[in-house]
């Protein structure tokens, strides 16, 4: 049976203590609540982002972003990572340290301040949605798998809303991607050729509608599936 020290001992750093914690306490799998960290930390004023930096050495812990069983103040602790309460394994990798102001002005700029995933720009409002909301640009990290087996980790212009629930090691696998690409027809790589000159997907009136569609609720599926067979009967 492991033997691990105690999250009370105050020889540890707050963020060890909380993976001990997570160990002794919540165990693997199990749910806990953000007043239950602060009740058995009350001397560490941030434990909350303590416990955050624990997923940069390989700990999964599940908010209602990524799980939406979740509350909002619950959290699931998924899966241990580094014994970082050990001398040596509380170092993040290298892919994780700090973005200087130079790096991330320059991802910016490349990517022509636009989030890669939707297209929308630093402090637009969104097209969709009751209300209004302004997007945020951030730098997020994407684990490139290249067809030769190695892992690269490339940066690129996410906007905040895009980047929820993605997890902080959102992997893209470029060789399945060149392989579906040599798999297109003739016509259809012409097409995705000045998708990428143009770095804009064009989309048809039939896509349009049918993005629309996709949104309903079953009831008004319903409805416009009836109307559709009316018209074209």
């Amino acid at each position: 049976m492991e033997v691990i020290p105690s999250h009370q001992d105050k020889k540890f750093g707050s963020m060890a203590r909380a993976a001990l914690w997570l160990l002794a306490v919540v165990k693997e799998g199990n749910v806990f609540t953000k007043a239950q960290l602060r009740e058995a930390f009350p001397d560490v004023a941030q434990i909350d982002r303590r416990l955050r930096d624990l997923r940069d050495h390989g700990w999964r812990i599940d908010t209602s972003r990524d799980d939406p069983s979740l509350r909002q103040q619950e959290q699931r602790f998924v899966a241990r990572g580094a014994d970082v309460w050990i001398p040596g394994k509380s170092k993040a990798p290298k892919h994780k340290a700090s973005l200087t102001a130079a790096q991330r002005a320059k991802v910016l700029h490349d990517d022509n301040y636009l989030c890669c995933s939707c297209g929308v720009g630093a402090g637009e409002a969104y097209e969709d949605g009751g209300g209004i909301e302004l997007s945020k640009l951030n730098v997020a990290r994407r684990r490139v798998l290249h067809s030769d087996g190695s892992v690269e980790h490339q940066l690129i212009t996410e906007c905040k809303r895009c980047g929820v629930g993605g997890g902080p090691d959102r992997e893209v696998d470029l060789g399945a991607l060149l392989e579906l690409v040599e798999n297109l027809a003739p016509l259809e790589r012409r097409l995705f050729a000045k998708w990428i000159e143009v770095d804009q997907r064009t989309f048809s009136p039939l896509e349009k509608v049918w993005g629309i569609y996709r949104t309903l609720p079953q009831e008004s599926r319903n409805a416009v599936a009836q109307t559709i067979d009316d018209i074209t009967s």
